[in-house]
């Protein structure tokens, strides 16, 4: 009887570099195996922030990207979710404070759906009422920002903070704020 020789699958996958979309500059991301070009496409690559930006303050944040297509051994990605560590929002969260979150599925300037999750952490405990027109400001005002701005605009608002402090100013009135927070950012 012939011992019949096989082919170890994984010597024959290829090696795609993947690379971050063009708000990141393009920078390398990561390597990652696949049969072909088609096996690669649509696979997402979660990664922290600070890897991308080169920021320590973005050390709390995670991206996730999704390959949209290749070019050789290059895959290009493009960023689907932001999101904050829970670890870093669990800080933020202590006893004598009140939280509201909301969670305002928006369509940009340029026709691109996302979902938009925030949380507002007040100095100390607020009453109900407060709690509900804190989410009622928010809302209008995520809403109206993502009217007047397109997609990009929005994504580098989040990741330098400028969105979270125009709705601290915009919510402040109500009660005293302590942190304003973009929890997750979904582009659908």
């Amino acid at each position: 009887m012939a011992l019949q020789r096989t082919v170890d699958k994984w010597k024959l996958k290829k090696w795609f570099t993947v690379y971050a979309p063009k708000s990141f500059n393009e920078s390398k991301v990561c390597e990652i195996p696949g049969d072909d070009e088609k096996s690669v496409i649509n696979r997402k690559i979660k990664v922290s922030l600070d890897q991308l930006t080169h920021n320590p303050q973005h050390a709390f944040t995670n991206v996730v990207l999704r390959v949209t297509d290749t070019n050789g051994d290059a895959a290009h990605t493009k960023l689907i979710v932001i999101e904050l560590v829970f670890s870093y929002l669990r800080s933020l969260v202590r006893r004598y404070r009140s939280v509201a979150s909301v969670v305002v599925p928006v369509k940009t300037r340029d026709n691109v759906p996302m979902t938009v999750k925030a949380i507002s952490v007040t100095r100390n405990r607020v009453t109900g009422a407060r709690l509900k027109g804190i989410r009622s400001e928010m809302v209008s005002f995520i809403n109206s920002y993502s009217k007047e701005n397109d997609s990009d605009s929005i994504i580098s608002s989040v990741i330098d903070g400028k969105l979270q402090s125009d709705l601290t100013g915009k919510v402040s009135h109500i009660a005293n704020i302590n942190k304003v927070e973009i929890k997750k950012l979904e582009v659908d």
